[in-house]
């Protein structure tokens, strides 16, 4: 296909649509609103009791109220209930214009450094990919959180992609919305840049991420670009060949929190790799991350007060916490990052190449890069073909061999792969030998994290995901803008 014509296929999905929000699409190394707008993000985590945050209608309303006068576009949820109801809360993030980034692990489910992947986490996850996979500002799954949480944890990577392939298959069985699956890492310097390269470089799109998060806590007080290690992440996530973001920032070792690193995010220095960030976090609580609280400590609260739970109140009317709720807001109002129109991006997206394997070294990287991934055998199903009114065959024929081309880039969006088996991998694969004491827990936040280091991490190659949901009557309609347009080309 050409690269215009997956341009048109995306503004055509947009006019039909009757989605209350745009959805969001990964397309390279950027993510896109359907009408072609850069989108960057904003976020924060937002975990404001241990369970599911998004079940309170309500509670929700009040402090979408509060995210949205920070200029807050979007949030990060880390655990969630797949049989709740869940449509107040997510309309009311929609219609704030605020998307979800949700993992799919539930209480129980966290893929662990030690014997990563079961049968029934597979089940589990599905439940949250069918809940969240209807609302139009889901825009990302993510498969785990820093499940490599030590330096000897990259034994562990291959259940990271195994775990994300065989979601991509199940999405794709479904015929849902191809919304990004992706993954946050700790930032482990001792992994760097290996972790990133390795979830980003395998030949099949299906083995790869559709975006990658970084935890990074390395920009403290008065640190500098040149000082915190920001440089350093810049250079490593250089020519980064899918999206990436921090998916937790905001170190308060030196208080009040100035939120001086957005400055560098969403300006020129890193604004052309990175998509953003997400700030740690919502409630105030014994870490003294928060951005607000819903009333004062109260560490003798009785067990049967259900609002009450290690000492703080969980829901209440939200009480920005100074400076540091004006300090973000501030930042946020004055940063308008460089952005690109899809329609020019997307010239570019056939010099996009996937990095070098990172090879096994002893006792260091202990990966094999050529070893197929784990698996307890399910079947791959690749998304089926976008439809277009230009067939792939006239695209430009004239790239080498091994040279992505734009229709690379479309069959990227599509999941389409070599066929490869899917199903969750088994602790009982002998691809990967895990040695390391099981760490990650449902912990959430720089608790979880080392200590800030300065450099930079993760990475995926899968070019262009998360076309726009549509049933039958759309597809007709779609296929009808798309072929109009064509005609009026021709005439």
């Amino acid at each position: 296909m050409f690269p215009s014509a997956w341009v048109a296929l995306i503004l055509g999905f947009h006019a039909v649509s009757v989605a209350s929000v745009p959805t969001i699409s990964a397309v390279g190394s950027k993510f896109f609103y359907e009408d072609g707008r850069q989108y960057f993000l904003k976020g924060i985590a937002y975990q404001r009791t241990p369970q599911d945050p998004l079940i309170d209608t309500a509670q929700c309303q009040r402090d979408v109220s509060r995210m949205a006068e920070l200029g807050a576009n979007a949030i990060r949820v880390y655990h969630v209930d797949p049989a709740a109801d869940h449509d107040g809360c997510m309309k009311a993030f929609a219609d704030a214009g605020i998307y979800l980034f949700v993992d799919l692990d539930t209480f129980d489910t966290s893929i662990r450094q030690v014997g990563p992947l079961r049968l029934d986490q597979f089940h589990k996850y599905k439940a949250v990919l069918d809940e969240f996979q209807q609302y139009d500002n889901t825009a990302g799954f993510l498969i785990g959180n820093e499940v490599l949480s030590t330096a000897a944890g990259s034994p562990a990577a291959p259940y990271v992609l195994a775990a994300t392939r065989d979601m991509k298959s199940y999405r794709n069985e479904k015929g849902y919305r191809q919304i990004p699956i992706g993954y946050t890492a700790a930032d482990i310097a001792e992994l760097r840049p290996m972790l990133q390269n390795y979830l980003a470089c395998r030949p099949d799109p299906a083995e790869r991420l559709d975006f990658f998060g970084l935890n990074a806590y390395e920009w403290c007080g008065a640190a500098s670009y040149e000082t915190s290690g920001y440089r350093t992440l810049q250079h490593q996530a250089a020519d980064y060949p899918i999206p990436i973001f921090f998916s937790e920032t905001g170190c308060n070792a030196a208080p009040p929190r100035t939120f001086d690193d957005q400055a560098a995010i969403f300006g020129p220095d890193m604004s052309a790799t990175w998509s953003g960030s997400i700030i740690y976090e919502w409630i105030q609580e014994a870490n003294q991350y928060g951005l607000i609280n819903y009333g004062p400590y109260a560490p003798d609260a009785p067990p049967t007060d259900t609002l009450v739970q290690d000492g703080y109140t969980r829901q209440g009317v939200p009480t920005p916490i100074a400076p540091d709720f004006d300090n973000l807001k501030a930042q946020w109002k004055t940063l308008s990052p460089s952005s690109v129109a899809l329609s020019d991006y997307i010239q570019s997206t056939a010099a996009i190449k996937p990095p070098a394997c990172p090879a096994s070294t002893p006792g260091g990287w202990a990966v094999d890069p050529s070893a197929p991934l784990p698996t307890l055998g399910q079947t791959f199903h690749p998304a089926p073909p976008v439809a277009t009114a230009i067939s792939p065959d006239s695209a430009d024929s004239g790239a080498s061999a091994g040279e992505n081309t734009a229709v690379d880039a479309v069959h990227s969006v599509n999941g389409q792969g070599n066929g490869s088996d899917g199903g969750l991998a088994s602790e009982n694969n002998t691809h990967a030998k895990i040695t390391s004491a099981p760490t990650l827990t449902t912990t959430s936040g720089p608790t979880a994290s080392p200590a800030p280091s300065a450099s930079h991490l993760p990475s995926n190659v899968g070019q262009a995901v998360a076309v726009p949901k549509m049933d039958r009557l759309e597809g007709v309609v779609m296929c009808l803008c798309v072929a109009s347009g064509a005609l009026a080309l021709w005439l």
